[in-house]
């Protein structure tokens, strides 16, 4: 089985960096089937807070098809994880994020002002049937300017996100436990 994503090759140096992982007593096919399945009204908290800052987002919508659009841009995935990419003013209030085709564009994005934002999620096999299911978000800024601007928005956010970053890791390893039926 592939070891997953090797984030420093897309991210080195990030300013942000959010981790959250959840163990199941499940194989690993099993708990990523279960992932790709959590949609954006499961894990209600992080649903609202991603309809309000992508407006038009269904609440039917799985993540695994949230980070496959835009904003989002998939920059690689395997088996069992996947890379996804967006960039822009992530401060703002309106919706500022320019397209991004993939992997080349989110690695030459150096437009000032901006960030790059990276959110990974992977299986590892943990043997006798059981597997862990890591999430990790990279936020690096292009220059000054947006490294004061993250700061300050990382500043006032940045508390809320352990209450709300592994919510949908939750709910993908209790589906994965219960069965195909949950």
């Amino acid at each position: 089985m592939p070891k997953g994503p090797v984030l420093d090759d897309w991210l080195p140096d990030p300013q942000v960096r959010t981790r959250h992982r959840r163990a199941a007593k499940v194989p690993a096919d099993r708990l990523w089937e279960a992932a790709e399945s959590v949609r954006v009204c499961d894990a209600s908290t992080l649903g609202r807070v991603v309809r309000w800052r992508i407006p038009g987002t269904p609440r039917d919508l799985p993540y695994r098809e949230l980070f496959r659009r835009y904003p989002f841009a998939v920059l690689a995935e395997d088996r069992h994880w996947s890379v996804s990419g967006l960039c822009g003013r992530v401060w703002n209030l309106r919706r500022d994020y320019p397209e991004i085709g993939g992997a080349e564009d989110f690695l030459a994005w150096e437009q000032p002002g901006t960030v790059k934002v990276l959110f990974a999620h992977w299986i590892k096999e943990d043997g006798n049937g059981r597997s862990t299911l890591y999430s990790e978000s990279r936020v690096r800024p292009v220059d000054r300017r947006a490294r004061l601007r993250m700061r300050a928005l990382w500043t006032a956010v940045g508390g809320f996100e352990r209450l709300i970053g592994g919510e949908a890791l939750r709910i993908a390893v209790r589906r994965a436990e219960r069965g195909p039926s949950s």
